[in-house]
């Protein structure tokens, strides 16, 4: 796996090597070893997937506080997805600031989203699904969210969402917290 670095310490696009022939391709979608190689040492608890019926479902952004940080690899399994990050790490020198990616079936990238960041992803077309793995357990206590729009962190969805459920419409502003 090609571990790619992006602007924000922690989080990686990451790329399989497919190993080709005349039957298909073989390419690991998870390496712990590997993982390590690359600095990030986890232990992935669960494994969730979700289906987005219509192109422009908007989810997210979501994380677990301090008490019960979550990390995230996801990859897109069906579709097309426009995934988004932000860090929320107080005292990061690049609080606030966000990551986007364009993930799809056919290219199989992931993007590994370190603890304390906020994530979220945007279907681009219809029956999109997203697998991902997490570190820790969803514990509803710790969940905290960043509004989709918040023009203190100036995300550049590719279309206005058609779907959005009425908890992420309403997460605060990132200047609020």
């Amino acid at each position: 796996m090609k571990f790619l670095p992006t602007p924000l310490e922690g989080a990686f696009v990451v790329e399989q090597e497919p190993f080709s022939d005349d039957r298909g391709f073989f390419a690991r979608a998870f390496c712990k070893a590997e993982f390590s190689e690359a600095g990030i040492d986890l232990d992935f608890v669960q494994m969730n997937m979700s289906g987005n019926s219509r192109a422009g479902t908007l989810r997210g952004l979501h994380y677990q506080d301090e008490t019960a940080p979550e990390a995230k690899f996801l990859r897109c399994v069906r579709g097309r997805i426009f995934d988004a990050i932000v860090d929320m790490r107080i005292g990061s020198v690049t609080y606030g600031q966000w990551f986007g990616v364009t993930l799809t079936a056919e290219d199989r990238r992931a993007i590994f989203v370190p603890p304390l960041f906020a994530h979220g992803y945007m279907s681009l077309e219809d029956d999109s699904q997203v697998m991902y793995q997490t570190s820790a357990y969803y514990a509803p206590g710790t969940e905290r969210g960043v509004r989709f729009d918040d023009p203190g962190v100036g995300i550049k969805w590719p279309m206005a969402p058609a779907d959005i459920s009425e908890k992420d419409k309403t997460w605060p502003d990132i200047s609020l917290k």
